[in-house]
């Protein structure tokens, strides 16, 4: 126990403030682990500070001190500005938090926090004060009433603390003790509580007060103005340090290549800021479009109220016309149906219909209440920027949508923000990039120390010594590399636009040069969008009939095959036109029926049970004198006060029948009524939609004259077989839907079933539908053919021989997707294709893989048509090494396999990726995954969809590419005009071009500047320098001439099995570079050392005349120069001469070295601008080198030599070419190469086998010079490589059949698993 003593004043004070430091260090130790959107892929690390006035006065001084300098690093580091501005304190109490990202990035942002005066903390619940004002009808704006209250009123209001993040407000969450993500009704809301308690929409006092949190309901892309993007751009550190360079060559008289560096910034800058205002544009423009309209809402008195759409927030109950909208919200439909075109977010241009949430309450046999979620019940949710084509009401009432979701939170704004916040792109040539000048900033650092020592020694003047060290490092570190460097991937942009490629991020046009696998979509992409009737297989008796290629015939017209047909689908008529899924469409118009629907004014006098009414063409029914006189029959059941009325429209008279009754169904009318039309006409009561969980559909028909109900049912043939009654399913069911499936045919399967005549129109409407799909009799098969793009074999061929693999991601079914996979080459004939089946836990056992060999299944023939596929031995896939060279295996999952080994096998993730081929069934956020899943094997990952619902993959690849030019598709950073995939080889042939234009031109700059910083420090050793005008010839005539020029390289007609090199900093690369500035540095220093070693030398003065030294008759046509006046700078001299003609041959020399063409681009010699302007420079400086001009000698500050040394000087310079080329292309190009440096092609990983002697003699050459270099044996870098490697020896991989691999208990670590053998 603590005694407390009473004791005076200050000693209590300073006790408990030290108490409380305490407790606020330890809070802060607690909090260093907080975090915002916890396990969602935007996840931060998050802490708090506060501003510390003495630490900004440090700043401050600082900042005066640096001449600006720390201001800008403050601004290029957050995680600086912050902590050098602010003291680190409690989340709860900051004025600043500090974000951090926790993926592979780190990146840091910082955001001010705000205080926003509230009734309440949580926006979902009632305030109540606002309760209390709602009640006495006098509800007022928040803002206002606040401005209004007196001091009491305002004890009211709660301080609540935000801070906003890319265009999310982040509120305090006291719970959590942290900040938190505000929200809406979209998560944690059950289904019954959005028909009880949010179906009356919102008192005016709380949809104000719920506005403060919410705020504008609005995407707004705000297009930044001119100058505040300058000011981003100029801000970048190369335009700095270019500043920096133009400056001190401004203070050093060096103008003309300061202005010319000028120029080419401000050319680049504004080039820059022209792109990314365009996309800002773009990008405004598509999202505004639409998205401010006027909507009606419902309010809490049954009031309806016109507002703007930037007025909705959660929990509003917003009317939606008859005529249609365009979507400003998330919303989920309350009552009525709609007819909705989501192309948008699906990128198929598809009517959708949408119906209302069911009530829960109102279903005596629903299982259970549930959790509403936009995912789970999209098929009730109206989403933002989808256009509603029409509605559907009925007995007068209102099609009404409860809000779900505002801005940035819907799915639009999540889209949206994805485009606006990309993730950064990370590729080893950028990060390498700047390693490299990291390392040219070293040797900067030392030519400067080099500069400072020797100016020193040699007493020169301050202002010369700072002037000329500070020169040294922009010589080293050339300004003009930027510029260089995005020239290439300007003209490898202009070409793709030129084939159709349209580029949004020019940056991943380098990435796509090492692009080593392609993931591709089925449908639309690699096959053809729309599906052809093959034809049916009929079933009866439980025997399957031969298949028929017509459906329409006359002899199946009644059948209750063609009925399910005419029923079972989702189709509707918008405007007249029948519309709704291709699949859909293509089997009603096989069987020729028409199908009528109710029209707007009848729908909205009745009730929802009228039908939609199918029946056959008049064509069908030639038989029948009486049905072709119709012009049309329309059969219409209407329940309006208990009064019914049938009408029947002939051609030119009205038949009008009114039966007195309660409720009285369609079809108990008497007989005597259907005489009058022998039509055969079908009514869909009930409609259970299309369920990609279930995989199937179903409706409740009744034909016109009949007793009873019919159930038609049809979807995936093995669900509905399953749900047959087994005496009707033929016993070679499998076997024949197997052959169908392997052409890569896709196949349906419809069922029937015959309801009791006890089921009245009001069970019809509230049955489960498990209580209908149940006890069917087996119809058949539909078959579809989905037919493979004339160019998709060709362009496949091509990636492989490239070793670049291909995958297949699909929403179809797995072995049709594997059938597909056969036909276009994605798989060969003899590769073996292993089924992945995962298992959920349940019931207490473990998660398991069941293995399956889909090449192995059995062939069922007539004599034994019940095998069991698992029980026929198998030869497994590697039962010999030998097997094992010549055979590959693929894996083939769906998308719940995916998502259960994704959970439970995450070990087992990396291994199924390296050999997994066909992914069916997957979501689109599975696909996003696979492509990231492949990415952390380091694969270099294309994705090519034509959708939207490819968008997160396409995104997430290091190179997407969207054969749809939808709007959704703009999130993808390369679009193909034309929807083929022979865009993918083209871009990545682009990008190789792109890539190894990339490399040659930062190659050739590190040359130059090298090459420069040599000639500038050995004629700083003499207290010399090149010229004003010697720089501004190279730097101008030589050095940007030929960096543009040497760009144009167009792409290598094909793409060949080898890839570029990925980073700067790898063998050949470094090789290459050192090598060449060897060969540079050995010969200028031989030119500078041996011109001394002449007998005409001598320290050069203005008398001197060495041209005459040997001849007396040779007049020097520079003689004139020495009689010029003294030189201050020591530029005229012999040295600078030497030098000066060997570097300006070098330049040229390092330039056509280093333009490789083959087999990445084409070769230099079809680059005619590059040729005439190294012919051009050569001839020129050939010329006043052996020709000396007066003129031209004084503009460049040469002096005269002898004819003699000026002979010598070409030997050198020829002897320098032929060194140069040598190294590069034979040494480097032929040897290190193909031998040291050669990686084993990708996606062959080949055993040790004996060799014939000569390859042996020839590999221990390659040994010999592997050790050499320190290569022998070396692991492969790439993930996958080394994954591969280890796979060849592993005995227990590939699964063999009749295997099971099981999770281990939750117990035990996770991702683990065990295999075990199911007999």
């Amino acid at each position: 126990m603590y005694e407390i003593c009473p004791h005076t004043g200050s000693s209590d004070r300073s006790s408990i403030s030290q108490v409380e430091k305490f407790h606020i260090i330890l809070n802060m130790e607690k909090e260093e682990n907080k975090f915002v959107n916890k396990a969602e892929e935007d996840e931060m690390e998050i802490y708090g500070y506060d501003l510390c006035r003495w630490k900004l006065v440090l700043v401050a001084v600082g900042v005066i001190c640096s001449g600006g300098f720390l201001l800008l690093l403050l601004y290029w580091m957050p995680q600086w500005r912050v902590k050098a501005t602010c003291r680190r304190t409690t989340l709860k109490d900051c004025e600043v938090v500090l974000l951090r990202t926790t993926d592979e990035f780190k990146i840091w942002f910082c955001a001010k926090v705000h205080i926003m005066p509230s009734l309440g903390a949580n926006p979902l619940q009632n305030p109540n004060p606002i309760v209390h004002k709602v009640s006495n009808g006098h509800a007022a704006h928040l803002c206002e009433s606040a401005a209004e209250e007196n001091k009491n009123d305002l004890k009211k209001y709660l301080p609540i603390r935000y801070f906003t993040h890319h265009s999310v407000k982040y509120f305090w969450n006291d719970l959590v003790q942290s900040f938190d993500v505000v929200r809406g009704l979209d998560e944690s809301t059950l289904c019954s509580s959005i028909h009880k308690e949010h179906s009356t929409g919102l008192a005016k006092g709380m949809h104000d007060y719920r506005k403060a949190f919410y705020g504008v309901n609005e995407i707004a892309v705000k297009v930044p103005s001119i100058f505040k993007l300058l000011i981003k751009e100029v801000l970048n550190p190369f335009y700095i340090f270019q500043l920096f360079s133009v400056i001190l060559w401004i203070t050093d008289e060096y103008l003309y290549y300061a202005l010319a560096i000028v120029i080419m910034s401000v050319i680049s800058i504004v080039s820059s800021l022209y792109t990314i205002r365009k996309q800002y544009v773009m990008l405004h423009d598509m999202v505004a479009a639409h998205s401010i309209v006027r909507v009606s809402v419902c309010r809490g008195n049954q009031e309806i109220e016109e507002i703007l759409s930037t007025d909705l927030v959660p929990g509003d109950i917003m009317l939606i016309p008859s005529n249609g909208t365009i979507m400003p919200c998330d919303a989920v439909l309350l009552s009525g149906t709609c007819i909705v075109n989501e192309s948008m977010l699906t990128g198929e241009s598809v009517p959708v219909t949408k119906i209302n949430l069911p009530n829960p309450s109102e279903d005596p046999k629903a299982t259970g209440d549930e959790i509403y979620s936009p995912e789970v019940h999209k098929r009730h949710t109206l989403f933002c920027g989808t256009n509603v084509i029409q509605t559907r009401f009925y007995t007068g009432e209102l099609v009404k949508a409860l809000v779900v979701r505002t801005g940035f939170s819907t799915a639009k704004g999540q889209l949206v923000r994805s485009i606006l916040y990309p993730k950064p792109t990370d590729f080893k040539l950028y990060r390498d990039a700047y390693l490299f000048l990291l390392s040219l900033v070293v040797v900067a650092g030392i030519g400067f120390l080099y500069t400072v020592v020797n100016s020193i020694l040699n007493e020169v003047p301050a202002h010369t010594i700072i002037i000329e060290s500070l020169d040294i490092i922009t010589i080293t570190v050339p300004p003009a590399l930027p510029a260089a460097m995005t020239a290439g991937i300007v003209y490898a942009q202009r070409r793709l636009k030129k084939i159709g490629i349209f580029c949004i991020s020019p940056q991943r046009i380098n990435i796509c040069g090492q692009l080593n696998l392609v993931c591709f979509d089925k449908t639309g992409t690699l096959t053809e969008d729309g599906l052809d009737l093959w034809g049916i297989q009929r079933v009866e008796n439980a025997r399957f009939l031969l298949p028929e290629e017509r459906a329409c015939s006359e002899s199946l017209l009644k059948s209750e095959f063609v009925a399910c047909m005419a029923t079972c689908h989702s189709l509707t008529k918008i405007e007249g036109v029948l519309s709704g899924d291709p699949l859909d469409l293509k089997m009603f118009e096989a069987i020729g029926w028409i199908l009528e629907e109710a029209t707007e004014e009848e729908t909205a006098l009745h009730n929802r049970i009228m039908p939609t009414v199918v029946r056959p063409s008049k064509q069908l029914f030639p038989e029948s004198k009486q049905a072709t006189n119709q012009e049309m029959i329309l059969i219409v059941l209407m329940k309006c006060y208990g009064v019914l009325t049938l009408q029947f429209q002939l051609k030119q008279s009205f038949v009008r029948i009114t039966a007195q009754h309660e409720f009285l169904p369609l079809l108990y009318l008497r007989d005597e009524l259907f005489e009058l039309s022998t039509s055969y006409e079908i009514g869909i009561v009930r409609q259970f939609p299309f369920s990609s969980v279930l995989q199937r559909m179903c409706v409740i028909a009744r034909v016109l004259g009949e007793k009873r109900m019919d159930a038609y049912m049809k979807g995936a043939p093995e669900v509905i077989a399953s749900l047959c009654k087994q005496e009707t399913v033929p016993v070679d069911f499998e076997c024949v839907l197997e052959e169908y499936t392997k052409q890569g045919f896709r196949v349906i399967a419809l069922a029937h079933r015959k309801l009791e005549s006890k089921l009245t129109w009001h069970k019809v409407q509230t049955i489960n539908r498990d209580a209908i799909e149940s006890n069917m009799d087996f119809l058949g098969l539909i078959i579809m053919q989905n037919k493979l793009k004339q160019e998709t074999p060709a362009v496949l061929e091509e990636l492989h021989k490239a070793n670049i693999r291909t995958v297949m991601v699909t929403g179809d079914n797995m072995l049709t997707a594997i059938s597909v996979a056969r036909d276009c080459g994605m798989i060969l004939p003899q590769d073996k294709v292993i089924i992945a089946e995962a298992l959920p836990p349940k019931d207490g056992q473990a998660a398991r893989i069941n293995w399956h060999y889909a090449d192995t299944l059995a062939k069922c023939t007539s004599s034994s048509p019940a095998i069991n596929s698992e029980d026929i031995p198998v030869k497994l896939v590697h039962e010999s090494l030998e097997d094992l060279q010549m055979t590959k295996y693929h894996f083939a999952m769906n998308g719940k396999s995916f998502a259960v080994i994704l959970e439970h096998f995450q070990d087992l993730v990396p291994k199924l990726v390296l050999h997994g081929t066909v992914f069916a069934r997957m979501a689109p956020d599975q696909k996003t995954q696979l492509v990231e899943a492949l990415q952390n094997v380091d694969y270099y990952v294309g994705m090519c969809g034509d959708g939207a619902n490819d968008c997160g993959a396409l995104k997430r690849a290091h190179g997407g590419i969207s054969l749809s030019e939808l709007e959704a598709s703009v999130a993808s950073p390369f679009t193909s005009r034309t929807p083929s995939i022979a865009c993918v080889p083209k871009l990545i042939r682009e990008g190789r071009a792109a890539l190894i234009t990339s490399f040659c031109v930062f190659k050739f700059m590190a040359l130059y500047s090298i090459i420069q910083y040599i000639s500038v420090t050995l004629l700083y050793s003499i207290l010399s320098n090149l010229g004003d005008f010697q720089f501004l010839f190279i730097d101008l005539a030589i050095i940007l001439v030929v960096v543009f020029t040497m760009s144009l390289n167009p792409a290598w007609k094909e793409l060949v099995a080898r890839r570029p090199p990925s980073g700067l900093i790898s063998g050949p690369l470094l090789c290459s570079v050192l090598s060449q500035i060897i060969i540079s540095f050995s010969f200028q220093i031989f030119g500078f050392l041996w011109v001394k070693q002449q007998s005409w030398y001598e320290p050069w003065t203005p008398d001197s005349d060495a041209c005459n030294v040997l001849d007396a008759t040779n007049t020097s046509s520079a003689g004139g120069g020495n009689e010029t006046l003294h030189d201050e700078h020591n530029i005229k001299n012999y040295e600078n001469t030497t030098l000066f003609f060997i570097s300006s041959f070098q330049y040229l020399i390092v330039a056509i070295v280093f333009s490789k063409g083959k087999p990445f681009r084409q070769p230099c010699y079809k680059n005619f601008l590059f040729v005439i302007s190294v012919i051009v420079l050569y001839v020129f400086i050939f010329f006043i080198m052996l020709h000396p001009v007066e003129s031209i000698d004084t503009f460049l500050e040469l002096v005269c030599v002898p004819y003699e040394w000026r002979l010598r000087i070409l030997v050198i310079v020829i002897l320098n070419a032929i060194v140069s080329v040598l190294m590069e292309n034979v040494l480097l190009d032929m040897i290190l190469w193909k031998v040291v440096f050669n990686r084993d092609k990708q996606g062959e990983y080949r055993l040790t086998i004996p060799q014939p002697p000569q390859e042996s003699v020839v590999r221990c050459g390659a040994c010999f010079l592997s050790s050499l270099f320190g290569c022998r044996e070396r692991t492969p870098k790439a993930k996958y490589m080394h994954l591969a490697q280890e796979l060849l020896v592993d005995p227990e991989w590939p699964p063999k059949p009749r295997t099971t691999t099981e999770a281990k208990v939750p117990s035990q670590e996770n991702g683990s698993y065990q295999i075990i053998t199911v007999t």
